[in-house]
């Protein structure tokens, strides 16, 4: 399993990066302005904000569920489709929420660390958490799940790719072990998701508990 996993890491790092990503990040950076890639990175957010929100109440997260409701709402109107972040700047912050998260949530363990072609790292949890959010993408509406998925990607991968160039470069040039790197950074990040959603949970429910309990005295 490891050796396959290097290959597609090779490929998709060593070759769609290098020469297909990676260069279209750059024409990119080079056409648009900070601020403009920013705003489209906003607008990539809110469209996303469905798989949130069901995540969200399916976690027990209600008052995050909320807040990504209202943030939805100010976005797309006030902020013009969703291009500018209004919602952060009265007080409303982005968080995230996922299918993979809510599997772990309620207990699935992540199986194997999984590297497929074309696509960010995964578990085999996740994997399946990922399929299930394809649905949940607002352009899975008007063509194929996996085709809106791929193309929503595509676009903020080459995107965020282009906002954070020299990270990547860094990254690259100071990692004996690109590949260990990417998994063991991938593995940290997602388990400090999980044990945040976990913990938000456990805060709203301890909440309306002592809510409870201070009615009923």
């Amino acid at each position: 399993m490891g050796i396959f996993q290097r290959q597609d890491f090779y490929f998709n790092f060593n070759l769609a990066d290098r020469y297909a990503i990676k260069p279209a990040a750059k024409v990119w950076s080079d056409v648009l302005p900070a601020q403009l890639r920013q705003s489209l990175a906003n607008a990539f957010y809110n469209l996303a904000m469905p798989k949130r929100f069901v995540n969200k109440v399916l976690q027990g997260r209600l008052p995050g569920a909320g807040v990504e409701l209202t943030r939805f709402v100010l976005n797309t109107t006030v902020g013009v489709a969703g291009l500018f972040d209004v919602a952060s700047r009265v007080g409303l912050e982005k968080s995230d929420a996922d299918t993979g998260q809510t599997f772990a949530v309620y207990g699935a363990k992540p199986g194997p660390y999984l590297v497929l072609p074309l696509l960010p790292p995964l578990t085999v949890r996740d994997a399946f958490g990922f399929a299930a959010d394809s649905f949940m993408d607002p352009l899975s509406w008007f063509v194929t799940p996996i085709g809106a998925d791929f193309g929503r990607a595509a676009a903020s991968r080459i995107n965020e790719r282009a906002d954070n160039m020299k990270l990547y470069d860094d990254v690259e040039a100071t990692s004996l072990d690109l590949y260990a790197a990417v998994r063991n950074g991938y593995l940290q990040r997602r388990r400090k998701s999980i044990d945040d959603a976990i913990l938000d949970r456990d805060r709203v429910w301890e909440s309306i508990s002592d809510s409870f309990e201070s009615q009923v005295k």
